[in-house]
């Protein structure tokens, strides 16, 4: 049984696309004619030879739609890993499993891609090459240690390993986005407060006091060439802030700048603590996961610099891995480059000196994930007050600004 892409008209005119297990396309045009869809076209689902590189030495393999070209969100990821997870230790064959899991998603990209991984095992591949076929929606950790579990025949241990490590992370990302929302929402609103005062009200007010003739106040006279240039250049600041944003977005896509931007992380007060201990985490995490799975050590320690954003830190465990390979142990090779937690390095040693690697990698990262938590709470509890502070300043300023006119003109009329 073949994949196939098809391109439907649905009972409503609408033009569909998706994927479809079947032996034949006239099978499956009628499949779809069954379902009340008129089929446009059909076409197996086969990748040509030159496009096929990974791990599929016939060249010949399931291709990826476009529309499937794509990843999904954490938390899709996690909650697909664990279906996965917790069917496969019910000892439900794989291509079963895939088809159960396909037919429970209501998102119609991520059935499909399921269906397009089932037929690939069907065929005779493993479920790590099938995967592979999807590098932005199942990253190198996910694949290797995918692979490692179906080799060492342990793939239900390996899959719950990989669905708490996928929870854990969506855990963590939405705590984070959670206690973002309030300061993000706190800056948006004081810029909109100020700038609609400095547009808007400072020139009604202020037009009041150009016909007295009066000498206005230097704090008046300041906010007015404020208002006045925010008025003029507004648009244009607006779009050079977002011209610079871009720009720099831009710059951060050449590792040169980027390994500058970086390294000048690491000399921030507190924002380097942070950078380096949710890279830490990230890494003694992965770490864990892959040694856990049977990845050997060099293996597992290069593709979890992969997965480390920093690019300092990165090139800091490549350099280890190279030293581990000559000889030196894992808690020395990372001490040299002196970018990662004290700690962690001295979980590394426990780890190794007493056979328990995997469980101290793990202990180092739970540690590390809860420091940077809390971290972040503490960072957002003295954002939130810096900013109403702030913006009660600026309120405050503009209010004197115009006010401090009005009380030299009672003044005068005495």
């Amino acid at each position: 049984m073949a994949a196939f892409e098809y391109i439907v008209l649905d009972d409503k005119g609408k033009e569909r696309k998706g994927v479809i297990e079947g032996d034949t396309a006239r099978q499956v045009r009628q499949l779809l004619r069954d379902k009340g869809m008129m089929p446009l076209e059909i076409s197996e689902s086969r990748r040509k030879a030159k496009d096929s590189q990974r791990g599929d030495k016939s060249g010949v393999g399931v291709s990826v739609p476009r529309f499937l070209q794509r990843g999904i969100s954490s938390t899709e990821l996690a909650l697909l890993t664990r279906q996965l997870a917790t069917l496969i230790q019910a000892a439900l064959p794989l291509d079963e499993t895939l088809a159960a899991v396909a037919n429970q998603t209501e998102k119609q990209r991520i059935k499909s891609m399921l269906y397009a991984i089932r037929s690939r095992v069907l065929e005779g591949h493993s479920l790590a090459v099938g995967l592979a076929d999807y590098p932005k929606v199942f990253p190198e950790l996910y694949r290797a240690t995918v692979d490692a579990g179906e080799q060492s025949g342990h793939l239900d241990t390996v899959l719950d390993r990989l669905a708490d490590y996928t929870e854990s992370r969506q855990e963590i990302q939405g705590k984070v986005r959670q206690a973002l929302i309030y300061p993000a929402f706190l800056s948006l609103f004081a810029i909109a407060i100020v700038v609609f005062m400095m547009t808007s009200i400072v020139p009604q007010v202020v037009s009041v006091f150009e016909d007295t003739g009066q000498e206005l106040p230097g704090l008046t006279v300041t906010l007015i060439a404020m208002s006045d240039f925010v008025v003029d250049y507004g648009m244009l600041l607006l779009i050079a802030v977002v011209a610079l944003f871009i720009g720099f977005q831009v710059l951060l896509t050449r590792p040169a700048f980027m390994m500058k931007y970086h390294m000048f992380l690491f000399r921030l007060p507190v924002i380097h603590r942070l950078v380096r201990g949710l890279n830490a985490a990230l890494f003694t995490r992965t770490f864990s996961i892959l040694t856990g799975s049977g990845v050997n050590i060099l293996e597992a320690m290069k593709i979890s610099a992969k997965v480390v954003s920093n690019l300092p830190m990165r090139q800091a465990i490549l350099e280890a891995t190279d030293r581990v390979r000559e000889g030196t142990n894992i808690k020395n090779a990372l001490e040299h480059s002196k970018l990662f937690p004290p700690m962690t390095l001295q979980l590394i040693a426990s780890g190794e000196n007493s056979g328990k690697l995997e469980e101290m990698l793990e202990r180092a990262s739970v540690q590390l994930e809860r420091e940077q938590v809390t971290m972040i709470a503490y960072i957002v509890g003295i954002l939130e007050p810096v900013i109403i502070l702030t913006m009660g300043l600026m309120v405050l300023l503009i209010v004197l600004g115009i006010l401090l006119p009005i009380f030299d003109l009672n003044s005068l009329v005495k």
